[in-house]
C-alpha cells in the first residue's frame, strides 16, 4: 500500500514512512521498547478494544478515495492489498505473489484462493483489474493516478484515446498480467495494489462513487474487522471478520473512537482509550501511568512549513508556480533560519523529534549526511541580513520589512486546531517571524480544524500563503506521487524541471553497471541537495511517535509504520 498517499496537515498529524533496510546493512530497529503485551495475563477470549484518534474523520472509506490518517485508521482494519511491508520495510506477497520478467516490462501477480470479501464474495483479479480502471478514469478525482500511470495505456485511458488499458490482461480468476510503459526499479512499492469490490460498487461512475453509500455508510473489505456501525465524525465500530483469511481474530470488536486531545490522558488513564497515539504535550505524564506501556518508535514522516508557489492546473494536471511572493530564495532562507526548532520539539513535543533539512528521516538509507547541506539553524542576525541583501527592509520604521518595491509585506500562517497547544504552536512560528521583521500572523485570526485545513490548502485558497503540515512516506524513499509537478499532492505547488528529472532518475535502472542501490542513493543525495537549497518547504522536524497502550491489550505491534497485525490482537480482561 503506498502511504505516502496520506495528505495530512499540521504537527500533530501523520505515521507511516520508509525505514532503513539497504541490503547488507544493519536493521533499524522500529520500537524502543518490545510491542506492548502482558506477561502476567492470559488473554481472554473475545472483547474489544478502544483505539484512539484526536481529529475528527472524513468517511471516505476506501483506499482508492480516502487522503487522509483519519480514514486510513478505519481502513487499516477493515482492508488490506496485495502485498504488505515487512519488518525491514520491504514489500512482500500478501494477498498476491508476483514474478517479473527478464526484460522488467511485464508483473505477473498470481492471488490466493479463497480469500473473501465481507458480504461473502470471493475476491478475484477482477477486483484489482476494476481498482487500476477505477483510477485511471477519467472521472476520476483523487490523486492516485501516479500508482497506475507506469502500467501500459493507462494514460491513454485517463486522456480519453483509448477505452481500454492495452496494459493490463486477466488470465483466470487468479492470474493477472500487467505490461509496464518502462521498466522501475521500485514498480512493486510503487504499483496500486489495493483492490476495490467491483460487484458491490456496479455501474457507480468513478465521480459518484467517492460519495455513495458503498463507500460512506457501508464499506466493505477482505480485511480482520468489518464495519458495522458508523457515527459520522465521531466513531466507528468494526466487528470480528470470523472469515478472515488468515484466521479468525482474537477480538470481538475494535472502535474507532474520536476524542478531545485536550484530554487524552484522563481517557487513558481510566481506560475509555486502550490505543492511541499519544498528543507528544503530554507525553511525559501519559508514559507514566500505571496502566499503559508506553511505546516510542522512529517516524518515518517530517513536518514542514510550505510556501505557497501557486496553484494546480486541473486540466493539465501540473503545478503552476505563479506565486511571485517567495520566489526570492534569501527570503525563505531567512524565514527558516528565524525558527528554532530545537526549542520548538522540546517545548511542544516533550523533545520527541529532531530538526530535519530534508524530506528524508535519518532513518532511511537514501538520507543524505547534514555535513553536505545547509542546516539552517537558528541565526536571528543571519535571518535578518539576508532579508536585507534580498531587498526587504523596514523603510517606514515600524518594526517591519517592505518589500523590494517598498510595499508593505505581510505573511499569513495556516495551521491546525486541535491539540491543547495548536494556538502556542502557530504563535510561535508567527512570533519568530516577527522578530526577524516580516509581519506576520495567523490567516484570518484563528486556526482551521482539521477538515476546512486541508480542504482549504487542496483548492488553492488565495489567503493560504504560508502553512504547517506534515506527511507520511512509504517504505521506498521514492518522492514522486508529492514532489513531482505533476502530482496534486506537490501541496506546496513548486516546478522544478531539475527536480522532476532527478525524481525520475532514481527509479530508472542504471545503464553503466553501478550497482543499483548505489545509484538510487547518489541520485537522491543530488535531489535532496537541490530542494534544501531551494527550499520549496521549510522541512521542520523528523518525528518520535509516542504509543499508549492499556497493559490489558496484547500484541500490538507498533512500527514506524504505525499498529499492525490486527487479527492477533486480544484483551487480558
Amino acid at each position: 500500500m503506498k502511504k505516502k498517499a496520506f495528505w495530512l496537515a499540521s504537527i500533530m498529524l501523520v505515521l507511516s514512512m520508509f525505514l532503513a533496510a539497504c541490503s547488507g546493512g544493519e536493521k533499524t530497529t522500529t520500537t524502543k521498547k518490545d510491542p506492548a503485551k502482558s506477561e502476567e495475563k492470559k488473554p481472554v477470549e473475545g472483547g474489544r478494544v478502544t483505539f484512539g484518534y484526536t481529529q475528527p474523520f472524513k468517511g471516505v472509506l476506501s483506499y482508492a478515495f480516502y487522503e487522509g490518517e483519519d480514514d486510513a485508521n478505519i481502513l487499516q482494519f477493515m482492508h488490506e492489498g496485495l502485498f504488505s511491508v515487512n519488518d525491514e520495510l520491504q514489500s512482500e506477497p500478501n494477498l498476491a505473489t508476483w514474478e517479473i520478467s527478464e526484460d522488467k516490462m511485464k508483473l505477473t501477480f498470481k492471488l490466493k484462493e479463497g480469500v473473501k470479501w465481507h458480504d461473502g464474495e470471493e475476491l478475484t483479479m477482477e477486483d484489482m483489474e476494476y481498482a487500476w480502471y477505477l483510477i485511471a478514469d477519467p472521472t476520476y478525482e483523487g490523486p492516485r493516478f501516479a500508482n497506475v500511470a507506469m502500467i501500459k495505456g493507462a494514460q491513454e485511458y485517463k486522456d480519453g484515446k483509448a477505452d481500454k488499458i492495452e496494459g493490463i490482461k486477466v488470465v483466470d480468476p487468479y492470474t493477472v498480467e500487467v505490461t509496464l510503459t518502462e521498466p522501475s526499479i521500485n514498480v512493486i512499492d510503487n504499483i496500486w495494489s489495493i483492490p476495490e469490490p467491483k460487484h458491490y460498487y456496479g455501474d457507480i461512475s468513478a465521480k459518484e462513487l467517492v460519495d455513495a453509500d458503498q463507500i460512506r455508510k457501508t464499506p466493505i473489505g477482505v480485511g480482520p474487522f468489518k464495519v458495522s456501525k458508523i457515527v459520522p465524525g465521531e466513531s466507528v465500530e468494526l466487528v470480528r471478520n470470523d472469515d478472515y483469511w488468515q484466521g479468525k481474530p482474537k477480538l470481538d470488536a475494535v472502535v474507532y473512537k474520536i476524542v478531545d486531545g485536550a484530554l487524552a490522558q484522563g481517557l487513558i488513564e481510566n481506560g475509555e482509550i486502550d490505543i492511541i497515539e499519544a498528543p507528544k504535550d503530554q507525553w511525559e505524564n501519559i508514559s507514566k501511568l500505571e496502566n499503559v506501556n508506553a511505546v516510542t518508535t522512529p517516524a518515518l514522516s517530517y513536518s514542514y512549513i510550505g510556501f505557497d508557489w501557486g496553484h494546480y492546473d486541473t486540466k493539465k494536471g501540473v503545478v503552476v508556480s505563479d506565486n511571485k511572493k517567495f520566489q526570492n530564495k534569501n527570503l525563505r532562507h531567512a524565514m527558516a533560519h528565524a525558527l528554532n526548532r530545537e526549542a520548538f520539539i522540546e517545548s511542544f513535543a516533550s523533545g520527541l523529534g529532531q530538526p530535519l533539512n530534508v524530506p528524508f528521516p535519518s532513518v532511511s538509507w537514501a538520507k543524505i549526511g547534514d555535513d553536505q547541506i545547509n542546516t539552517y539553524e537558528y541565526d536571528v542576525e543571519k535571518a535578518k541580513k539576508l532579508l536585507d541583501e534580498a531587498g526587504f527592509k523596514d523603510k517606514d520604521g515600524d518594526g517591519f520589512v517592505e518589500d523590494p518595491n517598498g510595499k508593505p509585506f505581510t505573511v499569513n500562517f495556516d495551521a491546525m486546531s486541535g491539540a491543547e497547544t495548536s494556538e502556542a504552536r502557530a504563535q510561535f512560528i508567527v512570533q519568530s517571524w516577527q522578530e526577524i521583521g516580516i509581519n506576520a500572523k495567523i490567516n484570518g485570526g484563528a486556526l482551521k480544524d482539521f477538515n476546512l485545513f486541508y480542504d482549504t490548502i487542496e483548492k488553492d485558497d488565495p489567503s493560504v500563503e504560508t502553512f504547517m503540515g506534515a506527511w507520511g512516506l512509504s517504505n521506498d524513499p521514492d518522492p514522486s506521487g508529492i514532489w513531482l509537478s505533476t502530482d496534486k499532492w506537490n501541496m506546496w505547488r513548486w516546478f522544478s524541471a531539475e527536480s522532476d528529472e532527478l525524481i525520475k532518475k532514481g527509479v530508472q535502472f542504471p545503464t553503466d553497471g553501478t550497482d543499483v542501490m548505489e545509484h538510487r542513493k547518489n541520485v537522491y543525495f543530488e535531489w535532496q541537495k537541490l530542494v534544501n537549497e531551494e527550499l520549496p518547504v521549510i522541512f521542520f522536524e523528523q518525528r518520535e511517535d509516542p504509543w499508549a497502550i492499556n497493559k490489558r491489550v496484547q500484541n500490538v505491534k507498533v512500527t514506524p509504520l504505525g499498529t499492525d497485525d490486527f487479527h492477533l490482537w486480544s484483551v487480558t480482561e
